[in-house]
């Protein structure tokens, strides 16, 4: 298993997480092929040394929906951040991964220092 270190020190949130993205596909790696999951692991260090650009802190929401009347709930990236800074960066990496069997699988190779 190959594994791969990504320091997050002054790096904005989006363009971390696409490059943790793409180094859990494989897509650096000579031996690249789409349809097969790579053994690839990617530990990210410093997370809480990210930087956000504008006001994303304030403006960004993230919503949720039970599927219940009224069960729509909205958080602040914030308030996200300061609950779990691990589930944001987690969360932004699965949704840049292709949406099919293998993605549940490929984001269990993230782990966060």
């Amino acid at each position: 298993m190959t594994k791969v270190t990504v320091d997050a020190t002054n790096q904005s949130l989006g363009r971390l997480a696409s490059k943790v993205a793409a180094l859990l596909r494989g897509k650096n790696l000579a031996s690249y092929q789409p349809h097969i999951t790579p053994e690839v692991e990617v530990s990210v260090r410093n997370l809480k040394k990210v930087k956000f650009t504008g006001n994303k802190l304030q403006n960004k929401i993230y919503y949720r929906y039970s599927g219940y009347h009224s069960g729509i709930k909205s958080r602040t990236l914030k308030e996200r951040w300061e609950k779990d800074s691990v589930e944001v960066l987690k969360y932004s990496v699965y949704r840049m991964l292709p949406d099919n069997k293998t993605r549940d699988k490929i984001i269990k190779n993230l782990k966060v220092e």
